[in-house]
């Protein structure tokens, strides 16, 4: 006879709790490092969530040493700069706009894929809509490894871009601290919006 599990998540609650419930934006951190074997497991875990078409059109700059620290901490807002300079690294997150000449080894099985995006303005805003996909994949993968992720957008993105992206073909769109929390990391937990706000039944 087949047992049903009457639980609606496959999860455990520990699972549960470390991805989602528990899970806090930090905005301060430790001196505890991050590994480059943290930070390639993020990465083995974001990179097989969906995109359209297999795009994958995230980019990522990992920003760790001083010297590259000095150079991002300016075009962050003021409110981001003090949080952001705690952090052991920080991740530049941009999409490519040329996602496109890649198709045919993430989408081989259509020939000539690439060729259905001609238009780059079409190309800017499928390429930003699935990035800021995979960064979702990306924070709940930062928590997996057991770290903080602080996620901002105040920050100037023509200067970031510059400085960090300076081809012109990646285009910033967020980033993200992250670490083990430090002192006082937290702020109060903001009310979330329920199911029934947010979800019509047809």
């Amino acid at each position: 006879m087949t047992t049903i599990d009457a639980r609606p998540l496959a999860l455990d609650d520990n699972a549960a709790d470390l991805l989602f419930r528990d899970a806090r934006t930090a905005n301060s951190f430790s001196d505890e490092p991050v590994t480059d074997e943290q930070l390639q497991s993020i990465y083995e875990l974001t990179k097989f969530g969906p995109t359209l078409m297999n795009a994958q059109p995230l980019r990522v700059v990992a920003v760790r040493s001083g010297d590259a620290k000095n150079r991002l901490l300016p075009h962050m807002a003021e409110g981001n700069r003090a949080k952001t300079g705690s952090a052991p690294v920080t991740l530049v997150l941009g999409y490519d706009v040329d996602f496109h000449e890649q198709l045919d080894k993430t989408f081989p099985h259509v020939p000539g894929a690439k060729d259905r995006f001609p238009d780059e303005g079409v190309r800017h805003g499928i390429g930003r809509d699935n990035a800021f996909l995979q960064i979702g994949y990306l924070i709940l993968a930062i928590r997996a490894a057991g770290l903080a992720a602080g996620p901002m957008g105040g920050f100037d993105r023509e200067g970031v871009d510059t400085e960090f992206f300076p081809d012109g073909r990646t285009k910033s769109v967020l980033v993200v601290n992250i670490g083990n929390p430090g002192d006082n990391p937290w702020l109060d937990r903001l009310p979330r919006l329920t199911y029934d706000d947010v979800v019509t039944e047809l």
